[in-house]
């Protein structure tokens, strides 16, 4: 039985006067599922040390445990400061910082030596949706973006579609239900029916309180990877309290 998981990507947003949010966010919280939120790397540390029940994860690692990196930040520093989880692949990255598959590999892979569990996101652009690339793309992005080696304990797979994050357009249920069942075959393919079973699938890209229902009752989705609406309470809390209607 895969738990469900809310998380939460702050992205670049937050400052410590934001962690009464996160406060706020444990009424929420339930034995029903895990709750995940991912704030800047100045927070991960002090978020770690007063979250209660809800994990803390890092937005971003480097591929190697130390060196002559200026401004990066490894897995294992991360779970120094108390971290648990690590996003990578977030398509921000893969945009803004030109990160391929194969530097989004070698990243869940950092994570996992660190101990920690990778959240591996994937999806395509409004480009390629039109172009009927959907499958193609998530195919070739959980093919090259999860190393060897992947298990339901190190790896949460996150499908954002790049043209539903931020902008309010949300695939159809049955849109989401196609690659995220798509997504369940092709791990089934790679690393058999027990690793694939066992693996979240979340979704993510403009998921708020008004549609987490809908989209938490769709085939294959463990729960949602969410952005602006994760930094407040009275926004997260509503979805927190859908998936957990869902377990």
């Amino acid at each position: 039985m895969r738990r469900k998981l809310a998380a939460g990507n702050w992205k670049m947003n937050g400052t410590q006067a934001s962690l009464a949010e996160l406060a706020a966010m444990q009424t929420a919280v339930t034995d029903a599922v895990d709750v995940l939120i991912c704030p800047p790397a100045t927070l991960v540390a002090t978020a770690a040390a007063q979250s209660g029940d809800i994990a803390i994860g890092g937005q971003d690692c480097h591929a190697n445990v130390s060196g002559a990196h200026t401004g990066d930040i490894s897995a294992d520093m991360l779970k120094d400061a108390g971290a648990g989880y690590v996003l990578t692949g977030h398509s921000e990255r893969r945009t803004d910082h030109s990160e391929s598959d194969a530097d989004v590999a070698a990243k869940s892979k950092a994570v996992w030596d660190a101990g920690l569990i990778a959240v591996v996101c994937i999806g395509e652009t409004l480009e390629e949706r039109e172009s009927g690339e959907t499958l193609r793309v998530i195919g070739r992005q959980l093919a090259e973006s999860i190393p060897d080696g992947a298990s339901a304990a190190n790896t949460v797979v996150a499908y954002e579609p790049v043209w539903a994050i931020g902008t309010g357009k949300v695939p159809t249920p049955e849109l989401i239900a196609e690659v995220h069942d798509f997504m369940r075959a092709e791990l089934t393919k790679r690393f058999g029916a027990e690793i694939a079973n066992g693996t979240r699938l979340l979704y993510g890209g403009s998921v708020k309180a008004s549609n987490a229902v809908e989209i938490f009752a769709t085939s294959n989705v463990d729960g949602a990877l969410v952005g602006g609406a994760s930094l407040k309470a009275a926004d997260f809390n509503p979805i927190i309290e859908a998936l957990s209607a869902s377990a």
